[in-house]
């Protein structure tokens, strides 16, 4: 342990702990711009890059940054000196001075951590005057837009992608002023190997990375009377989006979004969860065929569009163990587009689909050539939980007052198997709950598969299903994704099924939640909300969903069959 002075205050700390670590355990808020913890708790982009957290260490000619510099035993530190305030003024008004002067116009405004730091600093007029870098926008791709002409070289994007994800196409180019993140020769998006997760966009603290945004386009529509549009939402937006409008981390606030949602004109509003029921009888029955048979094994699940894109870049020899089934925010489209004109008296040309999602990467999912039938996309447009929650405040709605209301008939209905999609592990719990029940036709009385909870990257289980063990494994971040494909690749991997979502933590943690840096603390309030939506509903197995049943009873026939199959099943390719 470390004895030390902060602010004239002592303090005891452990060996090893950082001066901004420290402080924090007394409350002392030193700025900072590219420091980031990792969901993990321990992992963290700590270069010292941005300077903005430089504090005076007594004995010390220089100021240090407290997030590079770790303490010692007797140290004196000053957070607050006068020099130290004007240091950090002179540091944010040299990063604005190469800032691009378009506040008002940025996708980020009121929502930037340089802005913010600048208006808590007092920085109220640049006496420099530097020169931008002048990089073209890259608008290639259908999901995320750069500009690194709003880059302040924190390097968060770079640990995101290259230590979280193990992506690796981001990195610093050039040296000195001329330095700028992007990739090798400076491609477009579109021509490196980027899966479109949005985890770069999630720890960003400026513009200059941003998902593209298409709610604009929603707007005309809901004025046209030849439209009807409907929306489904997804099951992490109901527990994040409430963060937009001041409520604590994890309220629930499906009722309120629905209503929200009606306020704003939309002619329908229904529950993804209920797509979710539906995926899990079509993955379950999946798994069990080629459990039966020991084809194609093991089993790797397709909700994640970004997983998705990792595996046609990397692993085109495990395509075939990927499931066929559509992600379900597609099955929800591709059924509402057979389903719904008959039931809503419209013409199918005329029924628009908006999938309000927490993910960036379903903006490029919806776009997929193979996400269409006869020409018609299952998907019209996809907005992200930030997206939402600016359609909301520029309609003037009091969201946290505004009367709950029920989501419509006939997608509606859903089971708490379905909300835990929203987190790491609940594909696979909500899968195992079906599949068991079909592979030993009996009731499975213990539901809660808790090992396959929480916020570790790997989360294993075991299950004996008629005497034979089937190993299953959570898998979240692409980086502990690609361990388990080369354990695949090499002939050693022990799992029967494996369910993987890119972002870590799941789509509570996706690239358009609302920002939070990855704190844990958040997601675990995020997670735990899904979970008690869970047990606290009725019905908690998908193949218990009444309307599911009467889907397959009425139009679907089985799981599997063959309008199952040209609906909501899928084909992947090598994009290698």
């Amino acid at each position: 342990m470390a004895n030390i002075t902060i602010n004239n205050r002592k303090l005891e700390v452990e060996n090893g702990s950082t001066i901004l670590e420290a402080a924090k355990k007394i409350s002392v808020n030193i700025p900072t711009l590219c420091h980031m913890h990792m969901i993990d708790g321990k992992s963290r982009n700590c270069k010292g890059s941005c300077r903005v957290c430089v504090v005076e260490v007594k004995g010390r000619k220089s100021l240090q940054a407290a997030c590079a510099v770790e303490v010692t035993d007797g140290m004196f530190i000053k957070t607050n000196s006068t020099r130290v305030i004007r240091a950090r003024k002179t540091i944010v008004e040299l990063l604005l001075s190469t800032h691009p002067n378009d506040c008002l116009k940025c996708n980020k405004n009121l929502n930037c951590e340089l802005q913010t730091l600048a208006a808590e600093l007092g920085v109220d007029r640049n006496r420099f005057d530097g020169e931008n870098i002048g990089c073209k926008i890259d608008n290639s791709s259908f999901a995320i837009v750069r500009d690194m002409n709003k880059c302040i070289l924190c390097r968060r994007c770079v640990t995101a992608c290259n230590d979280v994800q193990n992506i690796n196409i981001l990195t610093p180019i050039n040296r000195g002023i001329k330095t700028y993140i992007s990739n090798s020769f400076n491609r477009p998006i579109t021509d490196t190997a980027c899966t479109y997760c949005g985890q770069c966009v999630a720890v960003c603290p400026t513009g200059a990375l941003m998902e593209v945004e298409n709610y604009s386009e929603i707007w005309p529509l809901l004025e046209d009377e030849n439209k009807c549009v409907v929306a489904e939402i997804a099951p992490a937006v109901r527990v994040a989006l409430g963060e937009e409008f001041g409520l604590p981390p994890g309220s629930i606030t499906t009722k309120k979004i629905v209503s929200a949602l009606k306020s704003l004109g939309f002619n329908a509003v229904y529950d993804t969860n209920f797509a979710a029921d539906l995926t899990i009888m079509e993955e379950s029955n999946e798994f069990v065929n080629r459990f039966k048979s020991g084809e194609n094994m093991p089993l790797l699940t397709s909700c994640c569009p970004a997983w998705i894109n990792f595996v046609e870049q990397n692993y085109e020899e495990s395509i075939n163990l990927l499931s066929t089934c559509k992600s379900p925010h597609q099955m929800f489209g591709s059924i509402a587009k057979e389903y719904l004109p008959k039931y809503l008296k419209v013409k199918k040309e005329n029924l628009v689909v908006v999938s309000i999602m927490p993910c960036i990467a379903k903006k490029y999912e919806a776009k997929r050539e193979e996400m269409n039938n006869n020409g018609i996309r299952d998907v019209d447009i996809v907005i992200t939980t930030r997206e939402l929650a600016k359609m909301i405040k520029e309609a003037g709605i009091d969201f946290n007052n505004i009367k709950d209301e029920e989501f419509d008939t006939p997608f509606g209905e859903s089971t708490g198997a379905a909300i835990i999609f929203g987190s790491s592990g609940g594909v696979m719990e909500a899968a195992l709950r079906t599949a068991y029940e079909v592979l030993t036709e009996s009731t499975l009385d213990t539901i809660d598969f808790k090992m396959l909870r929480g916020l570790d990257n790997i989360k294993e289980a075991t299950v004996n299903i008629n005497g034979r063990d089937i190993n299953v494994a959570a898998i979240s971040s692409l980086a502990k994704a690609r361990e388990i494909m080369e354990e695949i690749r090499l002939g050693k991997c022990k799992y029967d099924f494996i369910e993987v979502m890119a972002c870590p933590g799941g789509c509570v943690n996706g690239g358009g939640q609302p920002l939070i840096k990855s704190n844990r603390e958040v997601l675990k309030k995020r997670i735990n909300a899904i979970y008690n939506e869970d047990s606290s509903n009725e019905v908690r197995k998908s193949h218990e969903n009444p309307m599911i049943k009467k889907l397959y009873e009425e139009f679907l026939g089985e799981p599997n069959s063959i309008i199952s199959h040209s609906l909501l099943h899928t084909v992947y390719k090598s994009k290698k």
